[in-house]
């Protein structure tokens, strides 16, 4: 497996590591492979923490440093589901607690951290061959919040 170049440092406000837990909830498949507590750093603005986590594959860093900085939809991450009972479980587990649903299989965690949940036979419909299905798929999904692959498809 090759070697993880870029991380992403997603930027809270406090407790990495009660967030680095909420996240793991989130993706069972996920590891904490480190946090540090970084007390009375006054060139460094005060006192924060880090967690790294590892889930679906990938590195994240979580740094809980203060209100400076807020998540906004100018990054956002898109989960690939295999089928609708997957949908459904990161649809009610991200939505938990505080997040909130949007549309097209958009929402926002607790952390207002966007995500869009998709699963994989809409980005097979959105690539078919037949304009007509692509055409019903999209407007579809555009009248929906979370995806219903049922209704993905002309009866």
């Amino acid at each position: 497996m090759a070697k993880q170049i870029i991380t992403p440092c997603l930027w809270i406000e406090n407790d990495a590591k009660k967030a680095a837990e909420y996240y793991l909830s989130v993706f069972k498949d996920g590891k904490l492979k480190s946090h540090k507590a970084f007390k009375n750093q006054p060139e460094a603005g005060g006192e924060f923490d880090t967690a790294t986590i590892h889930i679906l594959g990938m590195d994240f860093q979580l740094l809980a440093a203060g209100p400076m900085f807020k998540f906004n939809e100018a990054v956002s991450f898109v989960v690939h589901c295999k089928d609708q009972a997957e949908v459904d479980y990161y649809w009610e587990a991200l939505t938990a607690d505080g997040g909130s649903e949007g549309p097209c299989g958009w929402l926002k965690d607790r952390y207002g951290l966007s995500w869009q949940i998709v699963p994989e036979q809409y980005f097979k419909l959105e690539s078919n061959k037949d304009k007509a299905k692509q055409e019903y798929a999209f407007k579809a999904v555009m009248k929906m919040k979370k995806i219903i692959i049922a209704d993905l498809e002309e009866k």
